[in-house]
């Protein structure tokens, strides 16, 4: 956290000294001695009177003068606001004024409670879908631009592909359609339509009064409702990914209720020692990780400075929650680390870095540390909390989504696009293509589609185009298309977390999924985020 002067106190005043002395020890002897004189002549019951009198007198003057300082001060601007660690300690006492909070460009007010007899939040329903601007056949000109020569140096950082425009070259350059757009489209409507009055969305998306006129009916619901600051990050995401800010866009009304919902009510009840805590009852340090992540992608999207200090603070605490002996996270307080709880905490470190805030290096050589010693076969392959065993060089598919996290991690945090590591994953993956199985009865794990598709593209090249439009056409195909759950995806309840996390989880992945054209730059076509993640 950045350090602030320490603002004066302004009820603090003045300590005042030799108060009343009533003889001047740079004056004459004469005038001392005529002073005294008169002192012992007065009744010493009036004498007393006349130097209480005095006192009260004195003490008027210096507090009006410090009232007038302290007045004078605060029109100059010159006392700042109590700092982040003062906020945080006492979090009971925190604030919201939404007048304030977001200098938007916004026409109307945040929406009040939404209940079932109350008009519904206005969204707009029109899919974004535009052949003629956006993708012009099959040529490879946009506007006269070859999209080979789109110019990433003139991005001012890695979420700068979510604007609109270049957004449009960054769908066509890596593989992107007006259908993959399509769904991206559907799946924000209905992640909107099931957002709670209080600015929330809850993994029970059944929860919650009827938006838009859309019944709250979709099936597969999650099983933790006490998970609300996860379930509003992991519904915010999307909106993000997609260019979407309190500020601009279709859906900032929407934007905005997220945020003022997490920065209205930070953790209350779980004291931390440093920074600002997001837990959930059931997600710890899951939730914590996803909303820090919403905070940075939110502050470096529009530089708003209302966010700065929960971004800070979000970030501080996942530092002071750090393994300090094996450098990794899980659910409590410096814990024994496991890869997946990691990939989060590393991701929003990662965001929290390309908005501007200071991170320390020594955190990023902790998580190296807790990596290495999950990881095998020079980096390629990585188990839960320790090295996974092969069968003769032959590693369990079980490992996938925990190799896609590292491997993630990895490249955010420096290694080359040749390291071996890299080389022998990325291979394993294009091996394996990304988990599509249509059959009802088979598990389908979009943890690891999720990180493993952020790697691929990542990597580019023709690994990349082959495991895209597997990925890509697969969630097309998927989607519901009509009903109450238009819009959204469920897959068997056997793959990872999808049955206690429900279809909010699986549709928020899989939007992100269909995002990755643009949601991140590619990182070895820019120089500029390997000296971010210095780790040496």
């Amino acid at each position: 956290m950045s350090e602030t002067a320490k603002p004066r106190n302004p009820l603090k005043q003045p300590r005042v000294k030799s108060l009343g002395k009533w003889i001047d020890t740079e004056s004459n002897e004469d005038e001392s001695n005529n002073r005294f004189v008169m002192l012992n002549a007065v009744p010493s019951f009036l004498a007393s009177f006349l130097l209480n009198i005095s006192m009260i007198l004195i003490l008027a003057l210096l507090v009006l003068r410090t009232t007038q300082e302290i007045t004078v001060s605060l029109e100059a601007g010159e006392i700042d606001s109590p700092n982040l660690e003062d906020t945080s300690v006492n979090l009971e006492n925190l604030e919201f004024d939404d007048s304030e909070l977001f200098e938007t460009e916004m026409t109307e007010a945040p929406s009040e409670a939404v209940t079932e007899d109350s008009e519904p939040l206005t969204v707009e329903t029109e899919i974004f879908v535009d052949d003629a601007s956006l993708f012009a056949g099959e040529t490879s000109n946009f506007d006269g631009q070859q999209i080979s020569e789109l110019s990433m140096s003139e991005l001012t950082n890695e979420m700068s592909g979510r604007g609109e425009n270049t957004k449009a070259q960054l769908l066509r350059k890596y593989g992107g359609n007006v259908a993959s757009e399509t769904a991206v489209e559907l799946a924000l409507q209905w992640i909107a339509d099931h957002q709670m009055p209080d600015g929330s969305w809850n993994l029970d998306h059944t929860i919650g009064p009827t938006i838009n006129n859309r019944p709250r009916t979709s099936p597969n619901p999650g099983e933790m409702e006490s998970a609300k600051y996860g379930a509003t990050a992991l519904a915010l995401l999307p909106f993000l990914g997609n260019g979407q800010t309190h500020r601009n866009g279709k859906y900032k009304r929407v934007v905005f209720e997220g945020l003022k919902y997490l920065m209205q009510r930070p953790n209350q009840f779980m004291k931390p020692r440093r920074g600002i805590c997001y837990w959930d009852e059931n997600g710890e340090m899951y939730s914590h990780g996803l909303v820090s992540i919403v905070l940075a992608e939110a502050y470096a999207m529009t530089n708003d400075e209302k966010l700065r200090d929960y971004v800070e603070g979000t970030l501080e605490f996942i530092a002071d929650c750090q393994d300090p002996i094996g450098g990794g996270w899980r659910y409590n307080y410096r814990e024994r680390g496991d890869t997946s709880v990691v990939g989060w905490q590393i991701m929003a470190l990662k965001s929290g870095k390309l908005s501007g805030i200071d991170v320390k290096n020594r955190t990023f050589k902790l998580a190296n540390k807790f990596l290495d010693s999950v990881s095998t076969d020079y980096g390629a392959y990585y188990g839960y909390q320790q090295k996974p065993a092969s069968n003769g060089g032959n590693f369990d598919r079980g490992y996938r989504a925990r190799s896609a996290v590292g491997l993630l991690c990895r490249m955010y945090m420096g290694w080359d696009k040749d390291r071996q590591g890299i080389v022998d994953g990325v291979d394993w993956f294009s091996e394996m293509g990304p988990d599509t199985s249509k059959d009802p009865n088979v598990a389908v794990n979009m943890y690891y589609n999720y990180y493993a598709t952020q790697v691929m593209k990542h990597y580019d090249g023709e690994k990349w185009r082959k495991w895209n439009v597997q990925m890509r056409d697969f969630l097309i195909d998927t989607q519901i298309k009509e009903g109450v759950a238009k819009g959204s995806w469920h897959f068997n309840p056997n793959g990872q977390f999808q049955s206690p996390a429900g279809r909010l989880y699986t549709t928020s992945l899989a939007c992100m999924t269909l995002e990755v054209y643009y949601r991140y730059l590619p990182l070895y076509q820019e120089s500029a985020t390997e000296a971010e993640f210095v780790t040496d």
